[in-house]
């Protein structure tokens, strides 16, 4: 019986999509009923955010003070919190971040709220967990180019890190246990209560008409595809260009450009990233693993011209980008901004 729900479950999806795609390949935008302007309970591809995350005060505490930290850093100038500012939406706001001695990365530093609900870490996903991700930056000689042997000589000469690490942990402070803090830590930046959250709990009046709307065409062109979920994304890898050759038009292609290929040396990979979140999505341009999209707006026509494989037309784009600033969410009980 449970096969037989999944094959029909299947066969509906075939028939939905089938019908929405003509004889002249352009996707129809089926006319919007009254019952559109309430979720359909069970049936949406994204879920709201939890409300609340059960992690350990004391270690989260810890994390959050390994979070601020410069001294992870080799020159002690560079800390998590430099590139992933949690007033400006989890990120930097630049196209590539700087590392120690100003040395420009190659690669969009991505937002790390809702991180934790990311299925693997980095464009590349070549980090299983939140706790590879953490020990990444420390080892990369263009980000904070240090060493786990200089790192726990600076904090072990902290006695208020020593006595927090041999309460929390058994075997003190160490590089594992550092890792671990600073990954709880980011668990917990959980941005719950946005306007579509509240939609999705049943409150129809938390969007406007055109957000609506915008949510709709979002999930009609196809779009939550990719982003569904409860991160909105971040829960599988796709290639950049689906539809079209999105790095035909670049003067030269750089190691971040190759995406997963890089991780696993497979043709199939190249160009394939993780597919980002759209959680709070209004606060992070530039968009995309190479910053190249400064706004919005040039985010959604990119997406429609190579994964969509349309022109979308300025309305589309306006509704969608009104559907996508209703995802910005509330951390310690505060908009972000």
């Amino acid at each position: 019986m449970v096969y037989l729900k999944h094959y029909l479950a299947v066969a509906l999806l075939v028939v939905s999509v089938l019908w929405l795609i003509p004889n002249d390949g352009n996707p129809r935008i089926p006319p919007s009923p009254a019952a559109a302007s309430e979720p359909s309970k069970g049936l949406e591809p994204i879920s709201p955010l939890p409300r609340t995350i059960d992690l350990p005060a004391a270690k989260l505490s810890l994390g959050e003070r390994l979070f601020r930290d410069t001294r992870l850093s080799r020159d002690d100038t560079i800390a998590c919190s430099t590139c992933h500012d949690l007033n400006q939406g989890g990120t930097d706001r630049r196209q590539f971040s700087k590392g120690v001695g100003g040395t420009v990365g190659s690669i969009n530093a991505p937002t790390v709220f809702n991180s934790g609900f990311n299925f693997v870490q980095f464009w590349d996903g070549r980090a299983a967990t939140l706790e590879e991700q953490a020990a990444g930056p420390i080892n990369n000689p263009i980000e904070m180019a240090s060493n786990w042997e200089q790192v726990l000589t600076k904090l072990r000469a902290d006695a208020g890190y020593r006595a927090d690490f041999a309460r929390i942990y058994p075997d003190g402070l160490t590089a594992i246990n550092v890792a671990d803090a600073i990954a709880t830590f980011e668990r917990s930046l959980v941005t719950p209560d946005s306007p579509f959250d509240r939609y999705l709990r049943g409150d129809t009046n938390a969007l406007t008409a055109d957000e609506r709307e915008g949510y709709r065409r979002f999930k009609d062109y196809g779009c939550s595809s990719c982003h569904q979920g409860v991160n909105i994304g971040g829960n599988l890898f796709q290639q950049f260009g689906v539809m079209g050759d999105y790095f035909a038009g670049k003067r030269a292609l750089t190691d971040a450009d190759q995406g997963r290929y890089n991780v696993t040396r497979r043709e199939e990979d190249r160009h394939v990233f993780k597919v980002p979140g759209l959680r709070n999505v209004a606060l992070t341009a530039p968009y995309f693993h190479d910053g190249s999209a400064q706004t919005l707006e040039d985010a959604v026509a990119i997406m429609g011209r190579f994964q969509l494989g349309r022109e979308l037309s300025d309305e589309d784009r306006r509704l969608i980008v009104a559907f996508l600033h209703t995802l910005t969410g509330r951390w310690k009980g505060q908009a972000l901004q």
